[in-house]
């Protein structure tokens, strides 16, 4: 309780130094250090971002490094998305449950957690961003690459639980700095490992900064409430970074109590103001999904071509999974279980959710609502809310509490990771960690004032970075992957595996 006190005693004053400091008009000259890192900032991002060219169309080179692993992983393992889909939604149920097993939380509540730190208004407003620009065709590559990123989920926090740590009073550390150095040192090549593990956690080190989810949570709710001044954002700043002291002080524990009953609630408001709709305009459903698969194959629907569409709705859907970043492998590493390939089977439901059936919703309300039509230059946010506001005139008002619901998860989510990656990268120490707490927090208070520029730029290119070490660490032990997925399944088939009330 004292850390608590301690912890909002100093959000509390950053927000009052702050909002002081601000009231001044007083203009800060960027000197030339600051010039020097802003420079930096931009050739970072220009490097991370930098387009290349296929059959005719520009698409940065990172979507491409993302997109192929979703698509060989998949071949590699016989689609293991669609042939374990059934048994990852029992696992999720609690059918395998080992209350005794290893781990922090249950397998559906490091679900939620991952799933929190993934859907969002990204989710929501990337497929109205896909279909504005490529067309309702785009939204159906989209949800195709979607279906293949449960792959790429399934090997990474597969490997997540498998070299995961277990400490002496049973608390978990994992996540890619874990596996990447002792999966290739197992391998012969624990030098590569280490340099690979060592990469990923320094490019990891600044998502500490969760301003811009405080920022985006702030302008949806402002939109709807018309605040006006700096006072009530500095206050937005102060009521989440307290929220989430509250909830992070309690770790993976409290956080995952915490997801586990958000992401069914966000999830579900959604899914049945978007089921209203549909089903009110039952009868044009056929006609819409017409129109998608139209659309995906018809060359003139958008420059380039059907692969114009394909890249788009790829482009799209590497943004919504987040697949290969590695980052939900951490929350998964927590899960109970004795058995790293069932909770990968968990983990490849996470893409199903964000992408396969909010893009799907989505989709068939702004085709069906007809919003897409002259909507180009539109925000995503603003097409779909657009779209459900046609039909239910009040929806930018559940989007507005949705969203900031959504970026409250976000945050408690990363929360608890950059915490790991804090740990491995200056140790865990109660010091350590209170230190990281406080930063963490603190600097959620001018989210909702400032819109930092070059901050979101910075965080944006090492996010997408992060993907580069992790990936090709995966690559190297795919082999591995393959030889347990093999045995977990074979034990299955025997009975050596069984339901829990079989057990």
């Amino acid at each position: 309780m004292r850390n608590v006190t301690h912890l909002i005693s100093c959000i509390l004053s950053v927000g009052i130094l702050s909002g002081a400091a601000s009231a001044q008009d007083t203009e800060v000259t960027r000197g030339g250090f600051i010039d020097f890192l802003v420079s930096i900032i931009h050739a970072l991002d220009a490097f991370a971002f930098k387009s290349i060219n296929i059959f005719g169309i520009e698409i940065q080179w990172i979507i491409v490094w993302m997109a192929m692993p979703m698509i060989l992983l998949t071949l590699y393992f016989r689609f293991i998305n669609l042939r374990s889909f059934r048994r990852a939604w029992d696992i999720v149920r609690g059918k395998y449950h080992d209350d005794m097993a290893p781990g922090e939380v249950t397998q559906f509540q490091a679900l939620s957690t991952a799933l929190s730190g993934t859907v969002g208004l990204g989710n929501i407003a990337g497929v109205a961003v896909a279909i504005s620009i490529g067309g309702p065709g785009a939204s159906f590559w989209m949800i195709l690459i979607g279906t293949l990123a449960m792959t790429l989920k399934f090997a990474e926090c597969t490997l997540g639980v498998k070299y995961r740590k277990v400490h002496a009073d049973g608390t978990i550390s994992g996540g890619p700095m874990y596996y990447l150095e002792a999966g290739l040192k197992e391998r012969g090549w624990g030098t590569f490992g280490k340099i690979l593990a060592w990469t990923y956690a320094i490019l990891a080190v600044p998502t500490l900064l969760q301003v811009a989810q405080v920022n985006q949570s702030y302008e949806a709710i402002n939109y709807v409430a018309g605040f006006e001044g700096n006072g009530y954002k500095w206050g937005f700043g102060v009521i989440t970074a307290t929220l989430t002291a509250i909830v992070i002080i309690g770790g993976i524990r409290s956080i995952a109590q915490v997801t586990s009953r958000l992401v069914p609630l966000m999830a579900g408001i959604y899914i049945t103001a978007a089921m209203v709709i549909i089903l009110g305009n039952v009868s044009e459903v056929p006609a819409a999904f017409v129109t998608i698969f139209n659309g995906a194959f018809s060359p003139e629907s958008v420059g380039g071509g059907i692969i114009g569409v394909i890249i788009i709705g790829m482009k799209r859907a590497v943004y919504s999974t987040e697949a290969g970043l590695g980052s939900a492998t951490i929350a998964h590493a927590a899960a109970k279980t004795r058995e790293p390939v069932s909770e990968g089977m968990v983990a490849l439901m996470e893409p199903f959710i964000d992408t396969v059936v909010v893009s799907t919703m989505t989709a068939l309300v702004i085709i069906i609502t007809g919003a897409y039509i002259g909507s180009e230059g539109t925000e995503g946010v603003a097409l779909t809310s657009g779209a459900f506001g046609s039909v239910i005139s009040w929806f930018p008002y559940i989007l507005a509490i949705a969203s900031f619901m959504f970026a409250f998860s976000t945050i408690i989510s990363w929360g608890y990771y950059s915490g790991k990656i804090w740990e491995f990268v200056f140790g865990g120490s109660d010091r350590s960690m209170n230190l990281f707490k406080i930063i963490f927090c603190v600097t959620l208070v001018p989210g909702a004032v400032f819109s930092l520029k070059e901050v979101y730029m910075l965080m944006d290119s090492l996010f997408f970075l992060m993907a580069v070490p992790n990936i090709l660490g995966i690559y190297i032990m795919a082999p591995v992957l393959k030889r347990d997925l093999q045995s977990y399944l074979e034990r299955l088939k025997s009975g050596e595996i069984k339901p829990k009330e079989q057990s």
